[in-house]
């Protein structure tokens, strides 16, 4: 294996990653903020100079990267940036290398958990880069969806291939067209909802922070109550809109706000994750109505925005849904699993691996009845072959196997089933909150022992990377010659 192309581009990726980091220090010096010197300047220092000696040691002249490359690219570069990104954490709020990396972690994968606490009062600084490794986090997976995933055959995510070539500038490398792009209505529909949020009561800090959080499914927020905090519909009513905007696919939402929105509406992604948002709303907040003293606007707004987070594996929470009922209780759980579209920010197992199954399974049942009979399959148009059944029953299989084997070494800790469950889901599924007093919506990760989190970092890590991605670096194959 050829490891200089590797390190170069972490060399890179660090480099920028220290510029990044001067965005709190910008924010501290405009809000007339003290703060620990050396958080965000000799952080940004440090992760800037080993970026530099990466970037100077492997330069080569001809760049070329294999699948395999590409492989340990891919997963060293997220372990890389958690572990810089840390740094702020250990240096400002003095917790500790694991309390950091799981909180760094948390952040750069989008998951939305945390170990912190006291958010109302902690520094602004720090508020910031909780927020911008969530913005960063976000706008990589896209980009990674679209152009990395499909290569290396991912979970069935080559049938999203197609999507990036149709419309792509063909006097510019197809990549290079799509991620300049995407960026640009990342960055434009981050800026409107930071817009709509100031409109709505927040600050212009609160605002920009909460916006980089939406926007990239994250969760994080920059009070204790999460989005509870504000009391404003309209507030509320924005999160729901830009947590739904950006479970959907990118490349999509690219060719729509080109003046192209067919593609967007006649997507069977799209079609599905909003019947399936319509179905729960109205259910929920048909039931929530029922059982208890909310009006049908309050009811509505409570459920949209809670279970829009959830499915968008975003995290805020609005109000402790797990003083509902069983029934919702229940239901937030399922959802869980969930997660958005294919090219989104969004976690989960996504909405396409769902309708995947189902024509999976209703082709069976044809050919039960029928055993003599040819059956194929389509989705969006294109046909399902053989490669991406095996991607999708590969990624299921391991995905549901992950969940009982981080279930089993959580308890092993001494954690109680509901808190080793669903932190599991929630890791994997990158949503934020579990359930139970101690993770969930109302509660923190601060209290699980240290290897409890480094057991869910890790899964953060899986999740965020399709699972199989970080799977194969732990098979004879793929290292030997």
């Amino acid at each position: 294996m050829n490891y200089k192309p590797v390190l170069y581009v972490i060399g890179l990726l660090l480099m920028t990653l220290a510029v990044l980091m001067c965005i709190p220090l910008i924010t501290n010096l405009i809000l007339d903020t003290p703060s620990d010197p050396m958080a965000f300047t000799l952080s940004p220092l440090i992760t800037f100079g080993f970026g530099v000696l990466l970037w100077r040691s492997c330069k080569v002249e001809f760049f070329g990267l294999r699948s395999r490359e590409i492989f340990m690219l891919t997963n060293l570069s997220w372990v890389m940036v958690c572990m810089f990104g840390a740094l702020p954490f250990i240096f400002e709020t003095n917790i500790s290398f694991t309390d950091a990396f799981f909180e760094s972690m948390s952040g750069i994968t989008t998951t939305g958990s945390t170990v912190l606490t006291g958010l109302d009062h902690m520094n602004p600084g720090i508020l910031m880069w909780r927020s911008v490794l969530h913005w960063l986090g976000g706008i990589g997976f896209i980009v990674m969806a679209v152009a990395v995933l499909p290569f290396l055959k991912v979970g069935g995510m080559r049938l999203f291939q197609s999507e990036s070539s149709d419309w792509s500038d063909k006097a510019m490398p197809r990549s290079e067209v799509i991620a300049k792009r995407i960026v640009q209505v990342y960055l434009g529909l981050s800026a409107l909802c930071a817009l709509a949020y100031y409109l709505g009561g927040m600050t212009i800090f609160e605002a920009i922070n909460h916006a980089m959080a939406t926007l990239s499914t994250g969760g994080f927020s920059t009070s204790d109550a999460s989005m509870g905090h504000f009391d404003s519909p309209a507030i509320h009513w924005t999160g729901t809109l830009f947590m739904l905007l950006g479970s959907l696919p990118f490349v999509l939402l690219v060719r729509a706000f080109s003046g192209n929105t067919e593609p967007l509406w006649r997507d069977s992604q799209v079609k599905g994750f909003l019947t399936l948002l319509a179905v729960i709303w109205s259910t929920m907040t048909l039931w929530l109505v029922m059982t208890s003293d909310y009006d049908f606007f309050k009811a509505l707004t409570l459920v949209a925005f809670n279970t829009t987070s959830v499915i968008s594996t975003t995290g805020f929470a609005l109000t402790d849904y797990s003083l509902w009922g069983g029934f919702a209780v229940t239901a937030f759980f399922l959802m869980t699993f969930v997660g958005g579209c294919s090219g989104s920010t969004t976690g989960g197992v996504k909405i396409f691996r769902f309708q995947l199954g189902l024509r999976l399974l209703n082709v069976q049942l044809k050919q039960l009845s029928h055993p003599r009979a040819c059956f194929s399959m389509q989705y969006n148009g294109q046909p399902i072959n053989s490669d991406i059944i095996r991607s999708f029953v590969a990624f299921t299989f391991f995905f549901l196997i992950l969940i009982g084997i981080m279930t089993l070494l959580l308890s092993l800790m001494g954690l109680d089933f509901i808190t080793s469950l669903t932190g599991s889901v929630t890791a994997i599924a990158n949503v934020g909150p579990g359930l139970g007093n101690v993770i969930g919506p109302a509660g923190n990760f601060a209290p699980l022992p240290d290897m409890a989190k480094w057991v869910l970092a890790a899964g953060m890590l899986m999740g965020r990377l399709e699972v199989i991605t970080v799977l194969v670096l732990f098979t004879s194959a793929y290292w030997r010659r």
